[in-house]
């Protein structure tokens, strides 16, 4: 069950994912008690094709580790290549 806390900080990580260079489509994500879970998709978008992932990925979790109540970040993503 998903407290009101972890359904704002979904909106945010939300908000904070989509702001980067990588395609989040086919990604989900969930909050569970401070823990936040990226799962399913990523991909480069098409207008940005020399942003390596791996280092947005990086920039993603020290972004989210910084916001208040997230207490761990769990990439459960595969990268899909088109």
């Amino acid at each position: 069950m998903h407290t009101a806390s972890d359904v704002e900080m979904m909106r945010r990580v939300r908000s904070h994912v989509t702001r980067r260079y990588i395609d989040s489509t086919r990604m989900d994500i969930r909050v569970m008690h401070g823990v936040v879970y990226l799962r399913g998709y990523i991909g480069h978008l098409r207008t940005h094709r020399e942003v390596e992932l791996k280092s947005e990925v990086e920039m993603i979790t020290r972004i989210l580790r910084q916001q208040p109540g997230v207490r761990e970040v769990i990439w459960e993503t595969t990268v899909k290549e088109e």
